[in-house]
């Protein structure tokens, strides 16, 4: 018996999804796949998330964009899905399956006293700002002091950094937008203070990372951690971390190259209070701590460090999908592998995958297994999944103009991608993306540019 054509809706053009298309594809089952995207841009945290200077990182998207040759595929950008867009009720009268793949895209807080003053932010706003994403082109971060502090033991903690110590001629390389890197140039930030709550031997880095501020031309690293290496630590067994504690012995001993900018690693160290000064951040109170059965414990002496910025990089957490069940605990819609279910019960067609299945946790390729254990889920459950009031494409793209979408499709994609690459090549780069959302629907509609 011959089987049925599948329509399949992924929500979310990032990694986790286009994995998720990919699996699909490479199935034996005939489906067509829509992927679709609140922006007209695909590619999602790889494009938003990953720091402009990582090019090698973000070669992934040869592999990310492989779906879209194939005709089963279609992209379909700038399809809002929930509240103030297209609801999801809508979309599914139209495919026999949605896959969510939204990911996590909240700053989780640190909860002390003075966050919500000026130049208090997370580093998913800061990293999208420098990244170019449309929603934060006009956050405007406070770069007018010298002292900047930056909360966090990870690597996003570390692109923070890096990208402050960089000199703007450095970042013009990259595909930072025209505006960033102006406000780049103009940074008056000299010293980068990153603070981590735990000691060297716990650190969460990864070699390379920690290694690329060590080889920074414009910015000295200075180790604080209370001695701890001096006094020697228990040497690990995994290979990397001995690398990591072998490159922060070395800079630890070493005499500053007087170098213009300066990142101060300053380990056992936690913020408690965000000081504030005519409604802005002016300073960081910092408590030390100490390490006691596995536990951090505050000693309570305390310390001021003299900042017009903080950002935390302790993490996100997600927003719920409009008509999913949602744990507010994990920040995650509760499925089993990858099957959204609702009271114990599997909720008809409906699938997650990525951080929203998970929480935000892995690197780019943890994407790839979990989409395909979650697109084993969908194959299983299809041959009993009700046929769609509305199987015709066609009749999709008719819903999506009744809500007032003018989807950017594949084509549109590459004509936005396109006057990138033109405007790269006015300023020596690969690409200058662009951020403005009205400006990116021009490009890619067609629209005359400047």
């Amino acid at each position: 018996m011959q089987q049925r054509q599948a329509r399949v809706a992924v929500i979310g053009a990032g990694p986790s999804g286009l994995y998720a298309a990919a699996a699909l594809l490479a199935s034996d089952v005939p489906v067509d796949v829509d992927v679709l995207d609140r922006l007209p841009a695909p590619y999602g945290l790889v494009r938003y998330g990953v720091a402009p200077d990582h090019v090698k990182m973000k070669s992934v998207i040869r592999v990310l964009r492989k779906p879209f040759d194939q005709s089963r595929v279609a992209f379909l950008g700038g399809v809002h899905v929930g509240e103030g867009g297209v609801p999801l009720e809508v979309v599914r009268q139209h495919f026999h399956a949605i896959i969510h793949a939204t990911g996590s895209t909240v700053d989780r807080e640190l909860g002390i006293p003075g966050e919500e003053l000026a130049g208090s932010l997370g580093s998913g706003a800061f990293v999208s700002w420098y990244c170019g994403h449309p929603d934060h082109t006009k956050l405007q971060p406070l770069l007018d002091r010298p002292g900047v502090a930056v909360v966090g033991a990870g690597n996003v903690a570390l692109d923070v950094a890096r990208v402050l110590a960089k000199t703007a001629d450095e970042m013009a390389g990259t595909d930072v937008p025209d505006p960033v890197l102006e406000t780049l140039r103009s940074s008056a930030v000299r010293d980068i203070h990153v603070l981590i709550r735990r000691g060297p031997q716990h650190i969460r880095f990864t070699p390379a990372e920690l290694r690329q501020i060590g080889e920074l031309a414009n910015a000295d690293v200075l180790v604080h951690d209370d001695g701890t290496l001096a006094a020697g630590v228990e040497e690990p067994e995994d290979r990397r971390h001995r690398q990591m504690l072998d490159m922060l012995a070395e800079w630890a001993a070493a005499e500053p190259a007087g170098k213009p900018r300066r990142i101060h690693l300053r380990f056992l160290r936690s913020p408690v209070e965000i000081l504030g000064t005519g409604g802005r951040v002016s300073g960081v109170v910092v408590e030390r701590n100490r390490i006691v059965d596995g536990r951090v414990v505050g000693t309570g002496e305390r310390e001021t460090l003299d900042v017009g910025l903080v950002v935390r990089a302790i993490g996100y957490s997600a927003e719920p999908v409009p008509g999913l069940p949602f744990d507010e605990a994990t920040g995650t819609v509760p499925n089993v592998g990858g099957r959204v279910v609702r009271d114990g019960e599997p909720v008809p067609g409906a699938y997650v995958t990525g951080w929203i299945k998970r929480g935000p946790t892995g690197v780019i390729g943890t994407n790839r297994a979990d989409a395909v254990e979650t697109v084993t889920a969908l194959l299983e459950d299809l041959p009993n999944l009700p046929d769609p009031e509305h199987p015709d494409p066609a009749e999709f793209r008719a819903a999506l103009a009744a809500h007032g979408v003018r989807p950017v499709d594949w084509s549109a994609w590459l004509r936005l991608d396109a006057e990138e690459i033109r405007r790269g090549g006015l300023r020596g780069a690969e690409r200058v993306k662009v951020a403005e959302l009205a400006e990116m629907l021009d490009a890619a509609h067609g629209a005359p540019t400047g």
